[in-house]
């Protein structure tokens, strides 16, 4: 309904702060697309056989055809990487002096995934973490996410000395640029892209959840999401049901606040929401050309759902307005694989370091505006063709299994097949650490 008044800036920016409007607004891009009249680049839906080929290869070589063995994507495998930390977390909260009920559990994990994914915006090519207690080193999500571990049990995010397993607001409000670097274990020759950034989404955080108690409680830490989706849910037999437009709409007003000040309409701030110039049209009413992506709100909402559903047994309905997340992985694929191809010197060399065929745009820049919209609806059409490979419905392979065991991964293994130097991809982010 919300579409159905053009008239209205506040109504449609509230449209663009919506799960659908994602999915809607990257369709229109997409016939662009189809239609040769993208500003930066050309679509080859021909290659999308030999991507669908790729990643179901890559499902086989991991899962067989144990399609119900994949997990849904999420920040979990991440902060499992090399080895399990969240199970053993649990059983030393098990054998402790006070232990604690599954609601308690799962607000600690809410916790620790939601600080988690805000600090896994890309940190570039020349960071690592290495773990002391394993001696293992890890780079990129994986790095972050083992890192967010280990400054969530040593309490960096809490205000109690005495429980430290918790994120809350008086405790975010002590986080400082050196804090952060020396837990993500930064240097001059171990340099991390965007590190202020995420200082600054930790610290906003903190206003965030003291702004919200409608949503984060009044002690004002993440898990208590869980009490504001209760309250939303419907008790159905004994399984308690919650439709993910509930959590969606948590996140994406519960932590606007944290968010650099960006495109605004109706004098609403709309977060990850870019024009499009391929959109542009005379006459159009204003917000038309815009496109929504909330590519960190979505990578929140799928890995915040998991625990609710693994520890607290609930079930989310409505999950099929999720996207696929428009990030450098996911887009990265459909570049190497020639789906989509840029134009003939339609970025200028200053786009490009010196000597590299690799462009560097920032998260405004139309083009990657354009990469995004079209990723959206390509990782619609490349889930879609494995289903039809395997003679699979929607349920029994899920847009999110398909981003854990394929497309996310393919991204990552084909880019280091091709510029085995870096493993980066195709087109470079210059990301600030609240986009990507």
């Amino acid at each position: 309904m919300l579409a159905l008044s053009p008239e209205n800036p506040v109504t449609r920016a509230a449209y663009l702060r919506t799960l659908p409007s994602i999915r809607e607004r990257c369709s229109r891009v997409h016939e662009l697309a189809k239609q040769g009249r993208l500003q930066y680049f050309d679509y080859h839906p021909d290659k999308e056989d030999a991507v669908i080929e790729f990643c179901a290869g890559i499902i086989e070589r991991d899962f067989g055809s144990n399609f119900s063995a994949i997990p849904p994507h999420g920040r979990w495998r991440h902060l499992d990487a090399g080895q399990a930390r969240i199970e053993p977390m649990f059983r030393n909260w098990d054998m402790s002096g006070t232990p604690i009920d599954d609601k308690e559990k799962c607000k600690r994990l809410i916790d620790l995934f939601l600080v988690s994914v805000l600090l896994d915006a890309g940190a570039g090519n020349q960071w690592s973490y290495t773990e002391k207690e394993t001696g293992q080193t890890f780079s990129r999500s994986e790095g972050l996410g083992v890192a967010s571990v280990h400054m969530f049990t040593d309490g960096v995010f809490s205000s109690s000395a005495s429980q430290p397993f918790r994120v809350d607001a008086q405790g975010l409000s002590k986080i400082t640029l050196d804090k952060v670097a020396k837990a993500m274990q930064v240097s001059s020759s171990n340099v991390m892209a965007g590190l202020e950034g995420r200082a600054s989404l930790l610290s906003n955080l903190s206003s965030a959840l003291k702004a919200n108690p409608q949503f984060f409680g009044g002690d004002e830490r993440p898990g208590n999401i869980i009490d504001f989706l209760e309250k939303d849910s419907i008790l159905e037999n004994s399984t308690r049901r919650v439709h993910i437009s509930s959590l969606w709409t948590a996140l994406i007003e519960g932590l606007a606040p944290i968010w650099p000040s960006r495109l605004t309409l109706g004098g609403i701030a709309l977060g990850d929401v870019w024009p499009c110039t391929a959109l542009t049209q005379p006459g159009q009413a204003e917000g038309d050309d815009l496109v929504p992506f909330h590519k960190l709100t979505g990578w929140l909402t799928y890995s915040l759902m998991e625990p609710i559903e693994r520890i607290l047994g609930w079930k989310f309905d409505g999950v099929e307005d999720l996207t696929g997340l428009p990030e450098y992985r996911n887009g990265g694929l459909l570049v190497d694989f020639g789906v989509l191809t840029l134009r003939p010197a339609v970025l200028p060399p200053e786009c490009y370091a010196h000597g590299s065929d690799i462009p560097r745009l920032k998260p405004s820049h139309p083009a990657i505006v354009e990469w995004r919209a079209i990723t959206v609806i390509e990782l619609d059409r490349i889930a879609d063709g494995i289903r039809r490979k395997y003679v699979l419905g929607k349920d029994q392979l899920t847009l999110a299994q398909v981003l854990e065991s394929a497309t996310w991964k393919g991204g990552r293994e084909i880019a280091r097949k091709l510029r085995p130097a870096t493993g980066g991809p195709p087109i470079e982010i210059e990301s600030d650490g609240t986009v990507f």
